[in-house]
């Protein structure tokens, strides 16, 4: 019977051609683009000259860039802690015996995940805001007026800021994800450990961590992923700045490529955004593997 359902390896191939068709036109062709124009001067014309890898050097020397790169980096470590480690703690909350309501906890998690980012920044931007903004509203009427700011002006503090808006929005999205990992566990594995005087500390991290060790690791990717490319939500509250206190690289290579159009330069930059989140997305993955081993032992 499965023989007779089974389609032949030719009317896969045509299936799947398409699919990567359009893959390799959205992700090979403009990093392969990106590259070739990054040895160039190009200012977005007809005409442009053969520089080499002056653009490269550039790049290197650039602070701006590597601050930017710094902001990046900052974004993925507050976001591993705030996102997946809030969502990994909401899921031990829900699925315990005492949580009531379990569906309309993971809806409504979840809801801010799909809202736009852009309108994120702008609800954000309201809450932020130094006359109409709810946050310095409430501190009023706690009677702490003094602690009101310029939310989005305070240099030293526009990264957790910027952050804090990223994490709320995905909470919800990994404790889905989370979720699905847990609900495939044997119930029987959390009987015995109890059976056995395990504390819910000691469950979470000697028995819960370690059998959804993989998923673990595709939240970290996906996390990493989503924080190098951050953009729209900062974009919109603050535009990189003040100055170039909360610019990430996305962010500054739109601005070199698009504000001053400088394309040579802005796809060395994206080249190097590439490379960078290889490099960040590589090292966290063998970091989680490590852990996730002593952990087991």
């Amino acid at each position: 019977m499965l023989e007779t359902i089974r389609p032949k390896k030719r009317t896969l191939y045509l299936y799947l051609l398409l699919p990567l068709i359009i893959y390799v036109f959205t992700v090979f062709v403009p990093l392969v683009t990106a590259l070739f124009y990054s040895f160039f001067e190009w200012k977005g014309g007809p005409e442009k000259a053969f520089n080499g890898v002056s653009n490269y050097i550039q790049l290197y020397n650039d602070a701006t860039f590597w601050k930017a790169f710094g902001n990046n980096i900052y974004l993925v470590v507050a976001c591993l802690v705030g996102q997946i480690g809030i969502a990994f703690f909401l899921v031990l909350l829900v699925n315990s015996r005492q949580a009531r309501l379990k569906s309309i906890h993971r809806t409504f998690g979840f809801f801010p995940s799909t809202i736009s980012a852009v309108c994120i920044g702008m609800i954000w931007a309201m809450v932020y805001h130094n006359k109409y903004g709810i946050l310095n509203w409430f501190l009023t009427t706690v009677g702490r007026p003094d602690l009101c700011e310029v939310w989005l002006n305070d240099t030293q503090h526009i990264m957790l800021i910027v952050t804090i808006p990223l994490i709320w929005q995905f909470i919800g999205y990994y404790m889905v994800i989370i979720f699905s990992a847990v609900a495939s566990i044997d119930s029987e594995v959390f009987e015995s450990a109890e059976i056995d005087g395990a504390n819910a500390f000691q469950t979470a991290m000697r028995i819960t961590l370690p059998l959804i060790k993989n998923t673990m690791l595709v939240c970290v990717t996906l996390c990493i992923a989503g924080n190098m490319k951050a953009f729209d939500n900062i974009y919109t509250m603050t535009r990189g700045g003040p100055g170039t206190a909360s610019m990430v690289m996305a962010m500054y290579g739109y601005k070199i490529s698009f504000e001053q159009s400088n394309m040579g330069y802005g796809s060395s930059i994206s080249v190097g955004i590439f490379v960078l989140s290889l490099l960040v997305i590589g090292g966290s993955q063998w970091l989680v593997k490590r852990i996730t081993r002593q952990v087991e032992v």
